[in-house]
């Protein structure tokens, strides 16, 4: 136990102090986070087999999922919280045209070319999972994006569609690996199963956005019995942490296999808790102030979850610089093409599709589901590649389009004891 917490703690003051270099560096946090999980992990200092000193092995990484499960239900709700009535008559349209469109063409864009190299070169991928890692490209991960956003401050017309964007985001990836996967399948297996390409998926959105709303009603029921601040804080935290666990229950109905997304679930809860409660805002303040350590240990467990043996197969690195190559064309072109048809604002266009670069958990959830089948190891060893570089530099250009737009306000950099100094 004693390990465990030494662990912890040496995670999250190792993020804070590689975040300093950052910040000279102009980096993101969240990368600083990443790179310090990438020392801590079993291919660094994790070799020095110290206990207490980073992770020894995968393995080990993985017994602290739990951790990264809770921070992931929180940072959803923090999403869910930006989807404000008066937000969503604004931009609803836009942001339902946008996520939907943008995950489509990035998946048929990755899908051509990964299709094209198997008929160039059947022994470097199959078909099936070429159209399983087209699937899985339009996924986009809300953590590192919300939390370049909160850094910076970003505010404004992008910022406020991005949020949007990625959150409908995960209902779309679900809904499109669902099918890609089944299809896949269909033709290792010669046979197509509907339930399990079109009604599951549907079932769990449902379910989800339901349990999500179930849960954001709750919340705010029985919030109207406390009126102390560091009360309503421990009941909100905690009730965010029993949306996480229910979230994460599986069962079988009629020969169907149910769940439910943590994401959506989470979202759904914030989204109807900030639109009934009038005291939301100030609420979710202090939620935030109070997860940030959570959050910086979700970002250095998963950069120790980056498993650098995969640049030892030149197999998996061609069709990983591919698959990388074709989804940021993907989600650059289909994200400026879907704003031209929505008419967003010109900054908007330009700059939209290079924040939805950002890859991580949704995308491994996938993959992890992708080892079915029979290239399901370089699915997954693909996407692992992937969610590297995408998590090193994702976040860094997610600052420079916010930055280009306008929406990060350079004055706002200011020193805490500057700022809180008495006048």
């Amino acid at each position: 136990m004693e390990k465990i917490l030494i662990c912890i703690a040496i995670c999250v003051i190792g993020g804070l102090l590689m975040s300093r270099l950052a910040k000279k560096l102009s980096l993101p946090a969240v990368t600083a986070y990443l790179v310090t999980g990438l020392l801590l992990g079993p291919f660094c200092l994790g070799q020095l087999n110290i206990a207490g000193l980073g992770f020894q092995s995968l393995e080990q990484v993985e017994g602290f999922s739990i951790l990264s499960q809770a921070a992931l239900g929180f940072i959803a709700f923090a999403i869910g919280n930006e989807f404000r009535l008066e937000q969503l008559k604004k931009m609803g349209n836009q942001a339902i045209t946008v996520g939907i469109l943008q995950a489509v063409i990035t998946t048929v864009f990755v899908d051509i070319v990964l299709i094209v190299l198997h008929i160039a070169r059947p022994d470097v991928i199959s078909l099936p999972a070429a159209i399983t890692l087209g699937a899985i490209a339009s996924a986009t991960a809300p953590a590192a994006t919300l939390m370049v956003v909160r850094q910076y401050k970003a505010d404004g017309p992008l910022t406020k569609l991005l949020l949007l964007v990625v959150a409908i985001d995960d209902a779309v990836g679900l809904m499109l690996f669902s099918a890609s996967f089944g299809i896949a399948e269909a033709l290792e297996q010669g046979s197509v199963s509907v339930t399990a390409v079109v009604l599951e998926p549907i079932l769990e959105i449902i379910l989800s956005l339901a349990l999500g709303a179930l849960m954001g009603y709750i919340l705010y029921w029985i919030e109207q019995f406390f009126h102390s601040r560091s009360k309503r804080l421990s009941l909100s935290a905690s009730f965010v942490l029993l949306t996480v666990g229910l979230s994460m229950l599986e069962f079988d109905i009629g020969g169907l296999h149910l769940g439910f997304s943590l994401l959506l679930v989470c979202m759904m809860t914030g989204t109807v808790f900030c639109n009934i409660c009038d005291f939301s805002e100030e609420l979710m303040e202090r939620v935030d102030r109070w997860t940030a350590p959570l959050n910086i240990l979700f970002f250095v467990i998963s950069g120790a979850e980056l498993n650098l043996s995969i640049f030892a197969n030149p197999l998996v690195i061609l069709v990983g610089i591919l698959f990388i190559l074709s989804r940021s064309v993907g989600k650059y072109c289909g994200a400026n093409f879907s704003c031209r048809m929505s008419h967003c604002d010109p900054k908007i266009t330009k700059y939209l599709g290079i924040t939805l670069l950002p890859q991580a958990g949704v995308a491994l959830g996938m993959a992890q589901t992708a080892v079915l089948l029979g290239d399901g190891e370089l699915i997954r060893n693909v996407v692992l590649f992937a969610v590297l570089i995408y998590e090193l530099v994702g976040p860094v250009l997610t600052k420079r389009a916010l930055f280009g737009a306008g929406e990060i306000d350079p004055s706002q950099k200011t020193n805490a004891r500057t700022a809180n100094k008495p006048a």
